[in-house]
């Protein structure tokens, strides 16, 4: 993995759900995407409704085979993908392809440690919303382990 292969973006403080749509885009268009920081991207909203939102996602199974049901997981970098995954259209071949091309990192890696995010023209949190929770703080409320 080089620096100059990937399109980097730092999730620090950026609306999850926005920076799901510019990564998504990006990736469309034939883009290798980096998102590093993934656990400091911020879910708006009130963080009981969002948290009852994710564990409801967690416990549905399918009745006759349990193992066929949609997989949503506790890591913070993982559940970043899968958001961005959900807004790609991941069961074309272009979308599974994009997805291949999508990166997720907690924290900084060594490897990008020296690269410049690209900047997203996405509004801010603290400006626009008064109640949000990060990622890592959900996770870490789903049964991730914070280390």
């Amino acid at each position: 993995m080089e620096k100059n292969d990937y399109v980097v973006i730092d999730a620090e403080g950026a609306v999850l759900g926005r920076l799901g749509t510019a990564t998504a885009k990006m990736l469309l268009s034939g883009k290798k995407v980096a998102v590093i920081n993934a656990e400091k991207a911020v879910i708006t909203g009130n963080w009981k409704n969002t948290l009852g939102k994710y564990k409801t996602r967690r416990g549905l199974q399918e009745k006759e085979n349990p193992e066929h049901s949609p997989k949503w997981p506790r890591r913070p970098d993982f559940l970043v993908k899968r958001i961005v995954r959900g807004m790609l259209p991941y069961r074309k071949p272009s979308g599974k392809e994009a997805y291949k091309r999508l990166t997720v990192f907690i924290g900084v890696p060594e490897e990008l440690n020296g690269a410049k995010p690209i900047d997203i023209k996405i509004k801010g949190t603290k400006e626009v919303y008064s109640k949000y929770s990060t990622v890592n703080e959900i996770a870490g409320m789903l049964g991730y382990k914070i280390k």
